[in-house]
């Protein structure tokens, strides 16, 4: 009688996180929603449910960088670690295949809380169109000076332009990048992309259009920031983290 209360249960909650979530995540998930339930049986119901969590991708480079160019220095060392948000942002591009053509994302990360304070969607690289506005997104919602704040970024030569490091210090950041081509110097943007095609390009293609990932974006990061139960933080969402530290 319990295994056919909660067999549809588990697949509505998967069904509700993007069909992405596996075993860990699911017994915490279902803990949180008051029932009393141990993992290996929240497994079991998985089972009975049909429903599984999904692997990562492998990694696509789109880094293109700027051989002539002076680059900051890493200030980050990849030590992915922060004591408060607005301390250390990380900053990447993914990208999306499309029947008009390639979809280009821009995320921004607060390290402490995982949360996406920026993001943009945009069919051009151009600094000034999709990285910047993601930047000035994260900006927005910080509301004040970010004073004390370190921006890292890859060697990309859209996140080494001008137009947008001489943004990142006129808001009163700090500018960081590491190596090009290496998924460890910016170990944690890279991680965020790669959930992004697994949990949602890959889950919910083909994708027609630039505006149609746009919008599924939209809702991804809503989402990830509130509902997403992270293992890094404890099974909390990035929302309850934050708030618990201002509180």
């Amino acid at each position: 009688l319990r295994d056919e209360l909660l067999v549809p249960e588990v697949a509505r909650l998967h069904a509700e996180n993007y069909g992405v979530y596996g075993r860990r995540k699911m017994h915490a998930l279902l803990k949180r929603q008051g029932w009393d339930i141990g993992r290996d049986q929240t497994e079991r119901l998985m089972r009975l449910a049909g429903v599984r969590g999904v692997r990562k991708s492998k990694k696509v480079f789109t880094t293109r960088p700027d051989k002539a160019q002076a680059l900051p220095r890493d200030l980050v060392q990849r030590r992915f670690r922060a004591d408060a948000p607005r301390r250390l942002w990380v900053a990447d591009i993914t990208y999306v295949a499309t029947w008009a053509g390639f979809a280009y994302v821009a995320f921004v990360t607060d390290v402490y809380s995982r949360r996406i304070v920026g993001w943009n969607v945009a069919a051009t690289l151009r600094a000034e169109v999709l990285p910047l506005q993601a930047l000035d997104m994260a900006a927005w919602g910080a509301d004040g000076p970010l004073d004390g704040l370190i921006h890292h970024a890859d060697h990309g030569s859209n996140y080494m332009s001008m137009v947008y490091t001489d943004r990142v210090v006129e808001l009163g950041a700090t500018p960081s990048t590491g190596t090009v081509g290496d998924s460890y110097d910016n170990a944690l943007a890279e991680a965020v992309n790669n959930l992004y095609k697994t949990e949602l390009i890959r889950q919910r293609g083909p994708w027609r259009t630039v505006e149609q990932v746009e919008l599924a974006t939209l809702e991804w990061v809503w989402w990830w920031n509130h509902q997403r139960l992270h293992g890094e933080l404890g099974m909390r969402t990035p929302i309850e983290i934050e708030d618990a530290y201002y509180a």
